[in-house]
């Protein structure tokens, strides 16, 4: 299991550290949906050594093998309920005693939701009605939404250049996975707050990565395991739309520490914030980093997917102030760090992606 988030940097503004401002969450009952995946267990491994009592909700289906094996939530010593959260009953007999919640279940990947856009309206519209609404029945003291930066779309179209995302621009998703996103923060908004008695915080992730991840069959998400593992396999790696797409790159253990500090931060209820680093990486750059891992990778430019925004980078000004956090590992170390778990874990390649790719070229 991947070690527990660095949680040392200091907190900007104070000599607190993430792990010292953790200790409220301590003996407090937490449920965290989706937490089997890899922000889910990263996020459960944290609140687990704050002190918190952790039930995990999660179907366990999102991927094929051992993948959530490998994320390690099982073993992490949370409670595990393998369930959907389109289940009111099950929803509710979590939540009737949960102190916090973290809403991060959802069909999580723009390939996949742009093919199947009924399965995506049932997993991340009708399982978040659900959430909401028991969440709002119960004393919850605060829900937070796991959004996406993917709400932003393209950003402005009269702006050439990587554009930098503000919380309150106006938002133009380019993909069923976003559209359906958008809803969710809207919703989350009209439901909980003072009329409910539940406070809410959105956290919009932007382009999460990091050890132990590994790329679902069919999609064109988390760039640097897919072309780390491209790499690995003595195959191209491929550059959608010319690799000139652009990534706010932050690695998951920040992200683990930004949704733990949005349950407890008192400015952030009711307040949405951007989850980056505030620089700009193009997936070409991410190509360059992990080649000299691999001597001989080669690239290739293949076009770009359908609902592949063009991209930007956050604006972190907001989650400075009102989570008192930055993002404290830079895209050099975390890629090496990812590719370093690569090479040192043989059975990391799932067996899908090698079958397809067949035997290494010059093996």
């Amino acid at each position: 299991m991947p070690g527990l988030p660095h949680s040392t940097a200091a907190v900007v503004g104070t000599e607190e550290t993430v792990r010292s401002r953790l200790d409220k969450l301590r003996d407090a009952r937490v449920v965290v949906t989706g937490g089997g995946g890899l922000v889910g267990s990263r996020l459960v491994a944290l609140l687990r050594s704050a002190g918190a009592v952790v039930t995990v909700l999660d179907r366990m289906d999102a991927y094929p093998e051992s993948g959530h094996e490998t994320f390690g939530v099982a073993r992490g010593g949370a409670r595990l309920v393998v369930g959907d959260v389109r289940d009111a009953e099950t929803v509710g007999g979590l939540l009737r005693d949960a102190d916090f919640v973290v809403h991060a279940a959802a069909y999580a990947d723009v390939a996949a939701c742009t093919r199947r856009p009924d399965i995506a309206f049932r997993a991340n519209v009708e399982g978040t009605q659900v959430v909401l609404e028991q969440a709002a029945r119960f004393p919850v003291r605060r829900l937070v939404l796991v959004s996406s930066a993917s709400v932003y779309g393209d950003g402005a179209s009269d702006t050439a250049g990587p554009q930098v995302f503000h919380e309150d621009q106006p938002l133009f998703p380019v993909s069923v996975y976003a559209n359906s996103k958008l809803w969710a923060e809207h919703q989350t908004r009209l439901m909980l707050g003072a009329s409910s008695g539940t406070e809410y915080a959105v956290v919009r992730y932007f382009s999460v990565y990091g050890e132990p991840q590994i790329p679902k069959p069919g999609s064109h998400s988390w760039m640097v395991p897919w072309l780390s593992l491209q790499a690995r396999l003595g195959r191209p790696m491929r550059l959608n739309g010319g690799g000139d797409q652009v990534r706010d790159l932050i690695h998951v253990d920040d992200v683990a520490e930004a949704t733990a500090l949005a349950l407890i931060e008192e400015q952030m209820a009711g307040r949405t914030v951007n989850v980056g680093t505030g620089r700009p990486t193009s997936v070409r750059e991410v190509a360059d980093l992990i080649a000299p891992y691999f001597p001989g990778s080669r690239r290739i430019v293949t076009p770009r997917p359908e609902g592949d925004p063009l991209g930007g980078y956050a604006c972190v000004e907001r989650s400075r102030e009102l989570l008192r956090w930055r993002a404290g590992i830079e895209v050099r170390e975390g890629v090496e760090r990812y590719v370093r778990w690569l090479l040192a874990t043989p059975d990391a390649t799932p067996r899908w992606l090698a079958e397809e790719y067949g035997e290494p070229e010059g093996a």
